[in-house]
């Protein structure tokens, strides 16, 4: 005969004390060790920023071989600058803004103005941006000249008959005096419509040097492309070193905005 389970027992409340309700528990708290605070990361270079010498570079490559090699892209070239050629006075003016006696002194200008600016802020080695600067203007005819040695690229119709026109010194000139100017300018300036002024003034004033030379019959559109290519890679390599100086100050957060 099969056995009945025993029964299990229920389970009843403690009935209230006389004291009055019944004690309520409450769980013990964990208590967890403070967090720190930690600093926040510092600012990560911008990935498309960092593609610029890169492409820039990769441009001016394939120009100079289609200059040495005489390819089909010189050919769109010579098309371009027939399109735009018009030797007149805007194009000669726009010319000698790229030249020595214009860019030079302007640089001069600008960075002897910043080098006193830093010098009475007390800013920690003022003198060595502009003097980066300077070495970097200096740089440009011991690039240039050997390219242009070198590729021996004609020049167009509207000049007389020579060798050495690629790349385009002007434009290398224009972009490196002008582009190093205004980052040095930059930081004594506030973030905002003055700032981007300059920087907006400074590509206009680049960009009407390469067109007044093309206008003006100085220079194929090419070699104009490969000096703002050359340009484009100096005045980042300088952008990156002015970085690097003022590393943990309030200048360089100007230069990164």
């Amino acid at each position: 005969m099969p056995t009945r389970p025993d029964p299990q027992p229920e389970c009843v409340p403690a009935p209230p004390t006389a004291a009055g309700p019944p004690t309520v528990t409450t769980p013990p708290t964990v208590t967890t060790p403070p967090t720190v605070a930690t600093a926040p990361p510092g600012r990560r270079p911008r990935p498309l920023l960092l593609l610029v010498p890169g492409v820039s570079t990769l441009l001016f490559a394939l120009i100079t071989w289609q200059v040495l090699v005489d390819g089909p892209l010189l050919r769109a070239d010579e098309h371009v600058s027939h399109a735009l050629i018009r030797p007149d006075r805007l194009g000669e003016l726009l010319s000698d803004l790229g030249g020595v006696p214009i860019a030079v002194p302007v640089l001069a200008l600008v960075a002897a103005y910043a080098a006193r600016a830093g010098r009475a802020a007390g800013t920690p080695r003022w003198w060595l941006p502009p003097l980066a600067a300077a070495a970097l203007l200096v740089l440009v005819p011991a690039i240039v000249v050997p390219l242009k040695e070198w590729t021996a690229r004609p020049g167009t119709p509207a000049v007389p008959p020579a060798v050495g026109y690629y790349p385009s010194g002007h434009t290398t000139t224009a972009a490196v005096a002008y582009g190093a100017a205004t980052l040095l300018l930059l930081p004594l300036l506030r973030p905002g419509p003055a700032r981007r002024a300059l920087a907006c003034g400074c590509l206009v004033l680049v960009l009407g040097v390469g067109y007044g030379l093309v206008r003006r019959g100085y220079h194929w559109p090419l070699d104009v492309v490969a000096g703002w290519c050359l340009g484009t890679v100096l005045l980042f390599a300088l952008w990156r070193f002015l970085l690097r100086l003022s590393a943990g100050s309030t200048p360089r957060q100007r230069w990164e905005r």
